[in-house]
């Protein structure tokens, strides 16, 4: 696949848009992240796979070319390891919402949240 003719990212509403011609793909930073194609996200297979928590209000602090083939997008959570190949941007944005609706199941599932959690100590009412 080629590179996307426009990337932009829009911090206040956290979405990253990529134009290939005349088709716009917009994905959020959360979804981004919760889906890195690192091996820290992914793993090496299937059952290495570890379920990202506390991801909702992440953003994007940079994106560097990798190549004529993908981006490296860096998290404000620090992580900066996933390389986004165009096919898989572009995969993502087509099924945004069956990989979201997976995301939100496997939350439930674990009994985990999308929110961050306050660290003991540090809310104060």
């Amino acid at each position: 696949m080629r590179a996307p003719d426009d990337i932009t990212y829009h911090k206040r509403s956290k979405v990253l848009d990529l134009r290939f011609g005349d088709k716009t793909c917009s994905l959020s930073a959360e979804l981004l992240r919760v889906y890195s194609p690192s091996a820290e996200v992914r793993g090496h297979s299937e059952s290495e796979r570890k379920l990202q928590t506390g991801k909702k209000h992440v953003s994007i602090t940079g994106i560097e070319p990798v190549g004529n083939y993908a981006i490296r997008l860096s998290f404000d959570d620090g992580h900066d390891s996933g390389l986004y190949a165009w096919d898989y941007l572009e995969d993502l944005a087509d099924h945004s919402e069956r990989y979201l609706h997976t995301y939100l199941t496997e939350l439930k599932a674990a009994n985990a949240s999308r929110l961050p959690t306050i660290p003991v100590g540090h809310y104060r009412p």
